[in-house]
């Protein structure tokens, strides 16, 4: 029976964790997916810490775990020198800062047997550094559904759908050397997946909450903001990665280019809530780029139906006077 279910291998890249990998690895061993079906494979992307000697103990103990290393390159590198050596069906993730429930993987390859799907997806719930659970970034379905690649694209552009690798399982014939997580960039796992969802036709949506993610300050994708002039590169991403798939939209689903435009006005939003006032100048050039392109869309702000009265307020607002919104915006969060 078990020759029957399709092979699975995990990557856990990992980066001065050396408090949280093994909670971690021990959660994907205790799976109740077969052992001897599931490939672990850790890569220690170049700590500085115990990660990379604990990471070796736990492939020394365990027979389908293994270990690799790399000079720090960062997350995306450290999952694609994982994928070069993934020998399952399917491919999942797991941050080694988070955990996943003993049923994760049964219930994500039963979803993907059933349903002849190559990627399936669970639910995720987030727990602070405290131990208390954090508001649903993303609202479970009632039921198992099977959407289409279009329809899963419309969700993630309206910031209902989850972007994240980690709470898939996919197949691994879906990476290629051009499907592979982008280096050098933050927002890595929206950019491959809107490429990669036409490929995949469709996806299955779990709603139990089986991934969960642990909010630990100073962690590889979540950084204290001690100095308040710092400025995350993810802003910077996120906006770019607005206008790559709106450009992809317009080409393979022209029916959500009002989506894509509403998702492109929304990520400069972002940007412009948590851009530090200081670097609101005239020489940074991005910043300049991104007030005007809000000042051109004028029309989109007031037309879209898709943008909430909130965001379509700031937007006008942010327009004609982005560093005084932004200013009043900070003094209302008790940031200045």
């Amino acid at each position: 029976m078990n020759d029957e279910r399709p092979r699975l291998s995990v990557i856990i890249p990992a980066y001065n964790t050396e408090t949280l990998l093994q909670k971690c690895v021990e959660s994907v061993l205790r799976q109740t997916y077969p052992q001897d079906h599931l490939q672990i494979i850790i890569v220690d992307d170049g700590s500085t810490d115990r990660t990379g000697f604990l990471a070796d103990q736990l492939a020394a103990e365990n027979e389908n775990v293994v270990c690799f290393h790399q000079a720090n390159a960062g997350s995306s590198a450290a999952r694609n020198l994982g994928l070069s050596h993934a020998t399952g069906d399917f491919v999942g993730f797991v941050d080694s800062d988070d955990y996943i429930d003993p049923h994760m993987y049964e219930a994500l390859a039963g979803a993907i047997v059933r349903n002849h799907a190559q990627m399936a997806q669970v639910c995720r719930d987030e727990i602070a550094q405290d131990g208390t659970r954090l508001p649903d970034v993303v609202t479970p379905p009632r039921q198992e559904q099977v959407v289409s690649a279009e329809d899963f694209l419309k969700t993630l552009l309206l910031h209902t759908g989850d972007t994240s690798y980690c709470t898939k399982l996919t197949a691994r014939e879906l990476f290629s050397r051009k499907m592979q997580f982008p280096t050098g960039m933050l927002n890595e796992d929206f950019y491959l997946l809107f490429h990669m969802l036409p490929q995949a036709g469709q996806v299955v949506i779990l709603p139990q909450q089986y991934y969960h993610v642990f909010y630990r300050t100073g962690s590889n994708s979540r950084k204290e903001l001690k100095d308040r002039d710092y400025f995350p590169p993810v802003f910077t991403d996120i906006v770019n990665n607005a206008d790559a798939v709106t450009e992809f939209v317009r080409a393979a689903y022209p029916a959500l280019v009002p989506f894509a435009l509403r998702f492109g006005l929304v990520q400069r939003l972002d940007y412009l809530l948590h851009i530090p006032i200081s670097r609101m100048t005239e020489d940074n050039r991005f910043y300049r780029q991104v007030v005007h392109y809000v000042r051109g869309h004028l029309g989109e702000i007031i037309s879209n139906p898709y943008l909430s009265r909130r965001d379509r307020t700031y937007l006008l607002l942010l327009a004609p006077a982005p560093k005084l919104v932004r200013t009043l915006h900070a003094r209302k969060k008790g940031l200045l």
